[in-house]
C-alpha cells in the first residue's frame, strides 16, 4: 500500500488578501496619472525607459532642481503602462514629500495591494505590516514609483524587496539632491537637465499661445528674449509664459523684460510659483552656514563662472565661516571629511582646514543642484540666482541684506541711499568710472568693485563708514592708486588688488592688522613695494604674487620688486602664512629662497621670470614642493638647460630624482614662455598629474621629450614613466624648429584640446586611433600646417579630423 505525501502551508488571512488582489488583478491595475505635455523632456524619458527595460539596474535615481520636469518625467513612466502589456505583476505610485512618514507610504502600498480593505491589518504595527507587504511581493515583479523625496527611504523597513536581477522589479524615484540617489543605492542615477534653447522656446510658445504673439511684429523677438531669461527651467518657462499671455503691447513685454533682468521676483506668479517652490531646496541644507553660503553666490553676475577656490577665499573671510550654528561642521555627509578637518586643525593650517571644508560645502550645494558643477569653476541658474536674492532681499527672517546691480551696465554708482543697512553689496562688472561719494554702510561685510575695467577714481572718502567690511575685490578694475582711507577698513580680512593698473602699493595698507588674504597676482605697472608693508600684515595667511611687478621696477633701497633679498625677510616674518604663490626675477636669490621649508611648503605657484641665469638652472627643489600646482618660467634669455639633479654613472647622466623615485607630483600646469635658448622639457615626463601644458615662443627647441633622455631613463631609471597620463589641454606657439612632442604615440584619457601655432617643422603628433579612446579632442591649428600632418595610420586621421578648427592669427595664444 503506497504512501500519501501531506503537505501542509500556512497562509495567513492577511496574505490572502493579497495574493487574491494579486490573482484577480486588481493590484495589477495602473492608476493614470494627470500630466502636463513632455515637451522638450521626451529624451529624458526615452533614456529611463531603457533603464528600465535592463535586468541589472533595480534602482534608478532622477535628480535636478526644483521644477526641472522630474515629476512630469516619472509620471509619463506611470501612464506608459496604461496601454501596453507592461510584465509588471503591481505599478505602485507614492508621493514622498518632505514629510516622510514610513506608516503613511506603507498605508499607500497596502490600499494598492488590497490590505486596506482590512480593518485588523490598519492596527498592525510598521513590522508587521512590512513582513505581509514582504511576503505578497517576494516573488512578484513590481514596479514602484516613488516621487519627491528628501532623505532615505528606508526599502526593507517598508517591506519592499530589494530589486534585482532575478525578481526584475524595480524601484524609480525622483529627488533633489545626488546624495539622496546615493543614500538610496541607486544602480542608476540620472540628472534631469534644463531645456535646451529649441525646446524651451517651444514650451513658452505653447503656454503664451500663437496668436498672443503676432497681435505686432515687435512681440517675438521680445518674447525670445523674455524666454531666455528662465534658462531653461521649465516652472519659469510655464510660469513667465502664462502670466505674458494677456499682454498686448510691446511695451508689456518690454517692461516685463526689464523686471526679469532687475527683480524677478516682481513678476506676477514668480515668488508665489516659481521661488516658493525652489526654496525648499535651499529650506532643507543642513544648517544656516550652508545657506549662508549659498547666498553669497546670487553676488555674481548671471551665467558667471565662480572659481571654487576664490568662492572659498571669500567664505573664509566673510562672517559667515565663524558665525553660524557655533562653528559646526557644514554637513553631516561623512566622517571622512571630519577627519581631515581634525588632522588640520591639530597641524595649525587654517588655509588646508578652510579649502577642504569649502570643498565639502561647495560639493552639499552641487548635490542639492543648487549650484552647476563645472571642473573649477561653479555657477548658478539664473532662476535659482533670482530666487536666492529674493530670499536674500525680501525674507525677513533670513536677516540677510544684498544690494546687487552685477552685470547690468550701470554708468554710476548706485545713490547712497541704496546702500544704507545692507550687508553685502555686488557692483561687478559694470561701466561707472569713479565712486565719488561716501555711503554710510556700518552693517557691509562684503563689497564686489570687480571686473569695472572703467573705474579709475575712489575718493579717499569712500571706505571711511565701512568699519565692518571684511572682503574687498577691486580686481580687474582700472584703478591706478589706492585712496589713503583704505586704512580706515580695520576690519578687513579679504583684499583682492590683482590684475589692476596700480603702479605703487600704498603704505597706508600696513595699517590693516587683520588681513588674511592678499591678492597682488598680474600687476604688470606695478613698480614700487614699499619696504614694511607686507611685514606688517602680521595675520596674512594668504598671498598671491604671481607675475606681480613691472620690468621697470623703481630702484629704491626699500622697494621689495627691486631687492630679492629684502623680499625674501619680508616674506619670513609672515608667521602665519601658508599659502603663497610668487615671482622670481633674481637668480641669485633662487637657491636662498627654496633653502627655507616653510617656502617649499607653502608655494602654490612659482613664476621664473626676467633674470640673468645661468646656462643651467637647479630645479630639482620643485620635487620638494608638495603644494606647487603651477610653474611658469618666462623670458629667461640665456636659460639652456633645466637640470633635475644629475646623477653621473660611467659616460651616462640620469636625473637623480629618477633613481630615488622623486617625482613632481603636485605640478598641474606648466608654462615656458619665451625661453630661446631652451632646447627640451623631458624632466616634465616625472610630473604624473600635469593637465595643462604651454610651450610658446621658444627658437631653439626640438624636442618637448629628448629621445635621448628617455632612452637614459629607460635603461637607468626605476620608475614606470607614462608622459602626459593626465593632459587635458596642450599648447605649442611660435617654436619654429619643433620637430617632435614625443617620439611615440602616447596614451591621453584626459584630453580635450591641443593647439598648434606656427611650428612648421612638426608634422607628427604623438596620437594613434586608440590615444583617446573615444574622447572628441579638439584640435585648434593653422589649416595649412593640418593639411601636411603625418598620421600614424588612416584610423587615427579619421579619429581627429572631425575635431579640427582653424586657427587665426587674430585669436589670443
Amino acid at each position: 500500500m503506497g504512501s500519501v505525501l501531506s503537505i501542509s502551508i500556512s497562509i495567513s488571512p492577511i496574505d490572502l488578501v493579497g495574493w487574491w488582489k494579486l490573482l484577480t488583478g486588481r493590484a495589477n491595475r495602473v492608476e493614470g496619472r494627470p500630466s502636463e505635455p513632455t515637451v522638450g523632456l521626451d529624451t529624458m524619458l526615452h533614456k529611463v525607459w531603457n533603464c528600465l527595460m535592463k535586468e541589472d539596474v533595480g534602482i534608478v535615481g532622477l535628480y535636478g532642481m526644483g521644477g526641472i520636469g522630474k515629476t512630469t518625467v516619472l509620471t509619463q513612466i506611470n501612464n506608459k503602462f496604461l496601454n501596453r502589456s507592461h510584465g509588471f505583476d503591481v505599478v505602485i505610485w507614492i508621493t514622498v514629500s518632505k514629510d516622510l512618514r514610513l506608516e503613511k507610504i506603507q498605508e499607500e502600498i497596502g490600499e494598492k495591494l488590497g490590505f486596506s480593505d482590512d480593518q485588523k491589518w490598519k492596527k498592525r504595527i510598521l513590522d508587521e505590516k512590512a513582513i505581509d507587504i514582504y511576503n505578497v511581493l517576494r516573488k512578484k515583479k513590481f514596479l514602484l514609483l516613488l516621487d519627491d523625496i528628501w532623505e532615505r527611504v528606508n526599502l526593507i523597513r517598508l517591506g519592499i524587496p530589494r530589486p534585482d536581477g532575478k525578481n526584475r522589479s524595480k524601484v524609480v524615484f525622483t529627488t533633489r539632491s545626488e546624495m539622496v540617489c546615493s543614500q538610496m543605492d541607486a544602480h542608476k542615477k540620472i540628472k534631469v537637465e534644463t531645456l535646451a534653447w529649441t525646446e524651451a522656446w517651444k514650451l513658452f510658445q505653447d503656454k503664451v499661445g500663437e496668436d498672443n504673439l503676432n497681435i505686432h511684429p515687435d512681440i517675438p523677438h521680445l518674447a525670445q528674449a523674455v524666454a531666455r531669461e528662465c534658462d531653461g527651467l521649465p516652472i519659469a518657462l510655464i510660469t513667465i509664459a502664462r502670466a505674458m499671455a494677456c499682454k498686448k503691447t510691446p511695451q508689456e513685454w518690454n517692461h516685463a523684460l526689464e523686471v526679469l533682468r532687475k527683480s524677478a521676483s516682481e513678476l506676477q506668479g514668480m515668488s508665489e510659483e516659481v521661488f516658493a517652490l525652489l526654496k525648499f531646496s535651499y529650506d532643507s541644507l543642513p544648517n544656516k552656514r550652508l545657506q549662508s553660503c549659498f547666498l553669497y553666490c546670487a553676488l555674481f553676475p548671471e551665467d558667471f563662472k565662480i572659481d571654487k577656490d576664490d568662492l572659498i577665499d571669500y567664505w573664509n573671510c566673510d562672517v559667515i565661516w565663524n558665525h553660524h550654528d557655533g562653528g559646526s561642521t557644514p554637513s553631516s555627509e561623512g566622517s571622512n571629511s571630519r577627519s581631515t578637518l581634525l588632522l588640520a586643525h591639530l597641524l595649525k593650517d587654517e588655509t588646508y582646514c578652510a579649502r577642504n571644508e569649502g570643498y565639502e560645502i561647495i560639493g552639499t550645494l552641487v548635490r542639492a543642484c543648487l549650484l552647476e558643477e563645472e571642473g573649477k569653476y561653479v555657477k548658478v541658474h539664473d532662476v535659482i540666482r533670482d530666487m536666492a536674492l529674493w530670499i536674500a532681499s525680501n525674507c525677513a527672517e533670513e536677516k540677510e541684506q544684498f544690494l546687487v546691480q552685477a552685470g547690468v551696465q550701470l554708468s554710476k554708482a548706485p545713490k547712497i541711499e541704496k546702500w544704507e543697512g545692507v550687508n553685502r553689496v555686488s557692483l561687478m562688472a559694470n561701466s561707472f568710472y569713479d565712486l565719488p561719494e561716501k555711503p554710510v554702510c556700518a552693517n557691509l561685510l562684503t563689497l564686489f568693485l570687480c571686473h569695472n575695467p572703467d573705474l579709475r577714481m575712489i575718493t579717499s572718502e569712500f571706505f571711511q563708514f565701512m568699519d565692518a567690511l571684511t572682503v574687498l575685490d577691486l580686481s580687474k578694475t582700472g584703478i591706478m592708486e589706492l585712496p589713503l582711507g583704505i586704512s580706515k577698513l580695520v576690519s578687513l580680512q579679504y583684499l583682492n588688488l590683482s590684475d589692476t593698473s596700480l603702479t605703487q602699493l600704498s603704505v597706508e595698507l600696513s595699517r590693516l592688522k587683520k588681513l588674511k588674504y592678499l591678492n597682488l597676482e598680474r600687476n604688470g605697472r606695478l613698480k614700487m613695494i614699499p619696504g614694511q608693508v607686507l611685514s606688517n600684515l602680521s595675520a596674512l595667511q594668504v598671498l598671491r604674487m604671481l607675475r606681480c611687478g613691472s620690468h621697470l621696477y623703481e630702484k629704491a633701497k626699500d622697494n621689495l620688486l627691486a631687492d630679492g633679498k629684502l623680499q625674501i625677510e619680508e616674506l619670513q616674518s609672515l608667521e602665519n602664512l601658508n599659502e603663497l604663490s610668487i615671482t622670481i626675477n633674481f637668480s641669485s636669490i633662487l637657491q636662498s629662497f627654496f633653502n627655507m621649508d616653510r617656502f617649499l611648503n607653502c608655494t602654490r605657484a612659482l613664476l621664473l621670470m626676467c633674470f640673468d641665469a645661468p646656462r643651467s638652472v637647479d630645479i630639482s627643489f620643485l620635487a620638494n614642493m608638495k603644494n606647487l600646482g603651477i610653474l611658469e618660467i618666462l623670458a629667461n634669455s640665456s636659460l639652456e638647460v633645466l637640470d633635475v639633479g644629475i646623477l653621473t654613472q660611467g659616460t651616462s647622466q640620469v636625473p637623480s630624482v629618477i633613481s630615488s623615485k622623486k617625482c613632481f607630483d603636485s605640478l598641474q600646469r606648466v608654462v615656458v614662455y619665451n625661453c630661446r635658448k631652451l632646447r627640451e622639457l623631458t624632466w616634465l615626463s616625472l610630473a604624473p598629474n600635469l593637465a595643462i601644458l604651454r610651450v610658446k615662443y621658444n627658437e631653439n627647441m626640438e624636442e618637448i621629450f629628448s629621445v635621448r633622455i628617455l632612452i637614459e631613463f629607460a635603461i637607468r631609471g626605476s620608475i614606470n614613466l607614462k608622459p602626459l597620463a593626465k593632459l587635458e589641454f596642450l599648447e605649442l606657439g611660435k617654436l619654429p624648429r619643433l620637430e617632435s612632442v614625443h617620439p611615440n604615440a602616447l596614451s591621453f584619457p584626459f584630453l580635450k584640446k591641443i593647439k598648434v601655432f606656427k611650428c612648421p617643422k612638426l608634422k607628427k603628433l604623438p596620437l594613434n586611433s586608440s590615444s583617446v579612446k573615444g574622447s572628441e579632442v579638439v584640435i585648434e591649428a593653422e589649416a595649412k600646417w593640418w593639411e601636411d600632418v603625418e598620421w600614424e595610420d588612416d584610423a587615427t586621421k579619421a579619429a581627429f579630423l572631425p575635431h579640427f578648427t582653424h586657427y587665426t592669427t587674430r585669436q589670443r595664444m
